[in-house]
């Protein structure tokens, strides 16, 4: 996967032995030169797009394709071209990710089809999960089922959650593509902003797929990254991964299965029982991409000198950091907004799961570092968001937040520490977060009073109410 911020495509790679490789590698057909337009090597059945006949365009395009894979290419083109929906073509988009899912990992593990006996297991250890959580927090289960899902299920489950989330991004970048020529000249050009728009959805849709069928390859469960992208209700762990993650720590499997059932249970109760929780982070991340900056002199140049023909152009330059977060009050302001609730989600989950497993399960401490790690390094899905849209959901403060919950639990018990869910207003902020002793011992707001007022209020009589005759009515007091 690129790293590049913003990065709508993989980069060509360096041959091993230098210009002479290159000059081999474009006559060859290879790479994303001139031997290949448009800049889509990785497209099924592709196989590299150019070969011999440079002098005949098709025959450089296709002539080293076989009849399947000359009509699968064709159909590929027509997609991109065609495609007139979002600012992401989001059937690419599957298609590739089931692609990339189906290539299998850098390890060698191919997806599977989840059988009955890893079903059940996922199941029972969902069911314990949440019967043990039922001691470390007051929010009920939020799971009305358990899924076990191969990682082609995960990504066709997820896609709605990434759709709502890349589109703002995308949005900004489809309309910068037309906004950037005079007023008087787009319904000239329309045909060419159409044609752009539609090769920039396919690229997105390019890049987003690689990302989610990498993704797939390594995630565990529907909340690893903190949001929750698969359906509401519906707790899924992905056996294969699972095995791969747990096979390296020397712990029993069971306990690795039944602490990530751990994880993913507490995440499907906050997210159930705190209903404007998902709008406050989804809608975080459309404030950042609402600040996304387009360089509109970069793109001027790119319409201006845009060939049909050779449509990597537009790619190269969306490589080149077109785009890039607007230094802003209001953009940081949302950056620091996202990034601790983040962390307060994760360290929640942190806690209340170590307060479930400690007694429980020896392996415990183990696990929660292990996972810890994961998360603060970046794993896949830094990466992912990274290069998507230059956004990174690492929850830097993860500890921060985890030590200030188990006070918060020492201190006003578990009521009274689930209790901040309430309303976004009563939760730490980020300066709580450095100072978690003031945030814990702060007097609370007592609003018993408040509330003995509303309700006398409410009792008393309308003053302001007229009778059958007009007349206001008072309260007898006159």
């Amino acid at each position: 996967m690129s790293d590049t911020p913003f990065g709508f495509g993989l980069p060509p790679e360096e041959p091993d032995d230098g210009d002479e490789g290159k000059k081999k590698d474009q006559q060859s057909g290879g790479g994303q030169g001139p031997a290949n337009p448009f800049g889509f090597g990785g497209l099924p059945g592709a196989g590299g797009l150019g070969g011999p006949g440079a002098d005949n365009p098709l025959a450089a395009m296709f002539g080293s394709l076989n009849p399947n894979d000359l009509g699968a290419a064709f159909q590929q083109l027509g997609q991109m071209l065609s495609y007139e929906g979002g600012p992401v073509n989001w059937d690419m988009a599957k298609q590739i990710a089931r692609q990339t899912v189906s290539q299998g990992t850098a390890d060698g593990t191919k997806d599977a089809s989840v059988g009955p006996s890893e079903r059940n297991a996922v199941q029972e250890a969902v069911r314990l999960a949440d019967l043990w959580l039922d001691d470390a927090t007051s929010l009920p289960s939020g799971a009305g089922s358990a899924v076990a899902w191969s990682r082609a299920e995960w990504v066709e489950a997820t896609l709605p959650a990434w759709k709502e989330l890349v589109d703002p991004v995308a949005e900004r970048v489809g309309n910068a593509m037309g906004d950037v020529l005079p007023e008087e000249m787009q319904a000239m050009a329309g045909p060419l902003i159409g044609m752009m728009r539609s090769m920039g959805g396919a690229m997105f849709g390019t890049q987003i797929g690689q990302a989610v069928g990498v993704l797939a390859g390594e995630v565990v469960g529907s909340s690893d990254i903190g949001l929750p992208l698969g359906p509401a209700g519906k707790a899924a762990l992905l056996p294969v991964n699972i095995d791969a993650f747990g096979k390296d720590l020397g712990v029993p499997q069971e306990e690795v299965r039944l602490y990530l059932a751990l994880r993913e249970a507490a995440h499907q109760r906050l997210f159930a029982h705190v209903p404007w929780l998902r709008s406050h982070l989804f809608g975080a991340v459309e404030g950042y991409a609402r600040g996304i900056k387009v360089d509109t002199a970069k793109l001027e140049d790119v319409v201006g000198q845009f060939d049909p023909q050779n449509p990597e152009q537009l790619q190269d330059a969306l490589q080149q950091g077109m785009f890039q977060p607007e230094d802003t009050p209001e953009q940081k302001a949302s950056l620091a907004r996202l990034e601790t609730a983040l962390a307060l989600v994760e360290g929640w989950v942190d806690a209340v799961v170590h307060a479930a497993a400690k007694p429980r399960l020896s392996s415990a401490d183990a696990l929660r570092e292990t996972l810890r790690r994961r998360r603060a390094t970046g794993g896949p899905a830094e990466q992912t968001f990274a290069t998507l849209i230059g956004l990174e959901l690492r929850p830097r403060r993860l500890r921060d937040a985890s030590r200030l919950w188990a006070s918060l639990t020492d201190a006003r018990g578990v009521d009274g520490r689930d209790g901040l869910w309430a309303h976004p207003d009563m939760l730490p902020t980020a300066s709580d977060l450095d100072d978690p002793d003031g945030f814990v011992h702060r007097e609370q707001s007592d609003f018993s009073e408040w509330d003995k007022m509303l309700g006398e209020a409410a009792d008393k009589p309308d003053l302001g109410k007229k009778d059958d005759d007009g007349e206001t009515k008072g309260d007898g007091t006159e």
